[in-house]
């Protein structure tokens, strides 16, 4: 039986032989303690992280927070240090999320590689049927998901649902999904490349995947 990875078990829904149950939270994977409270309430979880070039990653988080807080400081004045020696400042959430393998290290102490699937968030968005075909098949679960399943919504730039028996309109991200990146400085994006690579290879050696995010 595969329950949820919800540290709160008693929330959940009960989970028949024949189901899986599945809880979401972004936050978990670069949080120190879930790895262990996820561990002790079922150690047979199996866990699903989806994973974006960091880079674009860290730019969208920024456009997020900049949406709701237009007064916050520029990418860059948030990104270094010093920018001049090229000092990137790890203490910004948005810079430290995408050190993927720094929070991996922390799952790979209670959790087994093979119990671990990264979705890629690029695929996902030019292949999400055969990213989500992956995904059953981690779970090991009939491939019901299909192309048929996806139609691409010009306007957010992402793949939607297409309407389904339960529902008769197609469902398609947030609004807050979709929003046009802030510019940034190319030189700027140029260093934080350079910043990210020793983390972005190491990553793909520990996971046996190469994301091509250089």
């Amino acid at each position: 039986m595969m329950r949820s990875f919800c540290p709160h078990r008693s929330l959940m829904p009960r989970t028949l032989e024949s189901q899986i149950t599945l809880e979401k939270t972004p936050s978990y994977f670069v949080t120190q303690e879930a790895p262990r409270r996820i561990f002790n309430m079922s150690r047979d979880t199996k866990l699903i992280v989806v994973v974006r070039n960091p880079v674009t990653r860290a730019i969208s988080d920024y456009t997020q927070t900049l949406s709701k807080k237009p007064d916050i400081p520029t990418f860059e004045g948030l990104s270094f240090r010093n920018r001049t020696l090229g000092l990137v400042d790890v203490s910004w959430n948005a810079i430290r999320i995408g050190m993927y393998v720094l929070h991996l290290e922390s799952w790979l102490q209670y959790f087994p590689l093979a119990q671990i699937h990264f979705v890629s968030g690029e695929r996902l968005i030019t292949d999400p049927a055969g990213e989500m075909g992956r995904v059953q098949d981690f779970l090991g679960i009939k491939r019901f998901i299909t192309d048929k399943h996806f139609y691409f919504n010009k306007t957010k730039g992402f793949p939607c649902l297409k309407k389904t028996e339960s529902s008769l309109l197609p469902r398609c991200l947030g609004k807050s999904k979709g929003r046009t990146h802030v510019q940034i400085d190319p030189e700027v994006i140029d260093q934080l490349r350079e910043f990210y690579r020793p983390y972005n290879i190491k990553f793909y050696e520990t996971v046996g995947q190469d994301f091509r995010w250089e």
